[in-house]
């Protein structure tokens, strides 16, 4: 880190009168934002978000067409909001302003890209399940959660605390861009021949009823990545507000189906069948509006989309940039993967992969 942003940041921890607390780094992902904990004098624990700007591809205009939005790279295609310290104030305020649990921001500096939040403890669901915790009433509660952030419109803009943020939709072109990265990455990994023509012009061909169905279906307000990994158990709170949720700063109006297919297809955790099963009946129950048969079509859908995404942007091409932890989840993503291609309305896309990716790159 260079001395200037250390500067930055000590000038900034002054100004909120932490200056002489004591900072921990906590592990991180694969973002390029860092979070500390601090500990002050009177022993009281914070976390100090650190999101240096101008790192990442920039964000989507709420008025870009698609050609402008491929023409600013990845982030503006696919509508992340890059880390932005504005994106995750407005969002957290939205949020707590729904009943629902996450981080108070004390502190925040957007252009700096700083942010002082309330700290929500350790209790990852991920690390409680692994402790031997059970996992059936945490996933009931994230699920309530759901249907509780899904039951009130979404407004077209997020604001609080002086900043605003567009709450975008999660269009076909987000979909397909992030989709598409199993074409650019997977391959490379597996040390298969980049796809040609015929067999790309056939992924798109197929997939394009699932992107349209996922843009059609977009009426809610979405976490984009709810999964045990971004949430914590609150247990002295009440109801779904025990619910912790933290990396939600990518936020959009999206698909019901969306973070739900995180939650029970969670590609760093196996959840299984039964739980799926379980947890989409309570989910349909909160949601009688809901139809049955096209939701649970659409989940599977959407679910076999993400889980193409994520084996390409996000475990091959870390991998292939050296974080070679990531495979550890790539056999359990391919297993939800060719779980949900056996539904019927799949069986195209499934004849593709059969053709195109034979069990042995499925590593």
């Amino acid at each position: 880190m260079s001395s200037d942003r250390e500067a930055q940041k000590h000038e900034f921890l002054r100004a909120a009168g932490l200056g002489d607390a004591r900072r921990e780094l906590l592990s991180g992902d694969a973002s390029t934002r860092r979070y500390e904990r601090l500990t002050d004098a009177a022993g009281t624990s914070l976390i100090f978000m650190d999101q240096p700007p101008a790192v990442e591809s920039l964000v989507c205009p709420p008025d870009a067409t698609e050609a402008e939005r491929l023409a600013l790279g990845y982030n503006a295609a696919a509508r992340l909001a890059a880390g932005s310290v504005a994106a995750f104030v407005a969002t957290a305020a939205y949020l707590r302003d729904q009943g629902l649990s996450a981080p108070r921001v004390l502190a925040h500096d957007v252009d700096a890209g700083l942010a002082m939040l309330e700290d929500l403890g350790d209790d990852l669901y991920a690390t409680m399940i692994e402790a031997g915790a059970d996992e059936a009433p945490l996933y009931e509660a994230a699920v309530d959660a759901q249907a509780l952030m899904q039951a009130a419109p979404p407004p077209p803009v997020l604001a609080a605390e002086g900043v605003s943020w567009p709450l975008l939709t999660y269009d076909t072109l987000a979909l397909k861009v992030a989709t598409d990265t199993f074409l650019e990455w997977w391959p490379k990994l597996v040390g298969l021949p980049p796809l040609g023509k015929a067999a790309t012009a056939e992924w798109d061909a197929l997939w394009a009823p699932v992107w349209v169905r996922g843009e059609a279906g977009a009426t809610v307000f979405t976490h984009r990545d709810y999964h045990a990994q971004n949430l914590l158990w609150l247990p002295a709170r009440a109801g779904v507000a025990r619910v912790g949720m933290l990396d939600f700063q990518d936020a959009l109006k999206a698909h019901p189906a969306w973070d739900l297919l995180h939650l029970l297809q969670d590609a760093r955790r196996d959840v299984s069948p039964e739980l799926e099963a379980a947890m989409l009946d309570r989910f349909l129950a909160a949601r009688p509006a809901l139809d049955r048969e096209d939701f649970l079509a659409d989940y599977r859908m959407l679910a076999a989309s993400n889980a193409a995404r994520i084996l390409g942007r996000v475990f091959a091409r870390q991998t292939l940039l050296g974080r070679p932890q990531y495979r550890a989840f790539m056999p359990r993503t391919w297993r939800y993967l060719e779980r949900d291609l056996t539904d019927p309305s799949l069986a195209g896309l499934k004849a593709w992969f059969d053709r195109h990716m034979p069990e042995e790159s499925r590593a």
